[in-house]
């Protein structure tokens, strides 16, 4: 365990999310474009097929499945991550303060382009205020003392 300057182990204040419900995603694999995989120019990213002969579009059988609108994920657990928070991208103290009484909900997560030196104050100032953090160990070196 690592102890901090403020004496309190991220282990020991862990914050829980509130609602635990499980996730249901009804199609677990992403749908790829028609003929992404003949074309190198065809990117993978899903659009809709609207040639007049497409094969796609008419639905034949034996073709890739079009998505839709059931293959949605539920409005409740959209975007929510496995532990149960929702993600809150933070760049400076004020972001966090934001999530002081929506610490059950979100978790925070320090943005890439925050130095070392703030994201130390803000890993520092989020368990002050029992704010879970997703990436608190990111860009902090070990401090070896001799």
């Amino acid at each position: 365990l690592r102890v901090t300057t403020s004496g309190l182990t991220p282990a020991a204040m862990t914050v829980k999310p509130l609602e635990t419900r499980k996730k249901v995603v009804k199609r677990p694999n992403k749908v790829k474009r028609h003929q992404s995989d003949t074309f190198k120019r065809v990117k993978e990213s899903w659009r809709k097929p609207r040639g007049i002969d497409s094969r796609v579009r008419r639905r034949f059988k034996g073709n890739i499945q079009m998505p839709t609108i059931g293959s949605g994920t539920d409005k409740k657990t959209r975007h929510r991550m496995p532990n149960g928070f929702y993600r809150y991208v933070v760049t400076d103290m004020k972001d966090l303060e934001l999530l002081m009484m929506q610490n059950r909900k979100y978790a925070a997560e320090i943005a890439h382009n925050v130095s070392t030196r703030k994201r130390k104050e803000l890993v520092e100032r989020a368990l002050q205020l029992n704010i879970k953090v997703t990436n608190a160990e990111a860009k902090l070196r070990a401090e070896e003392n001799e």
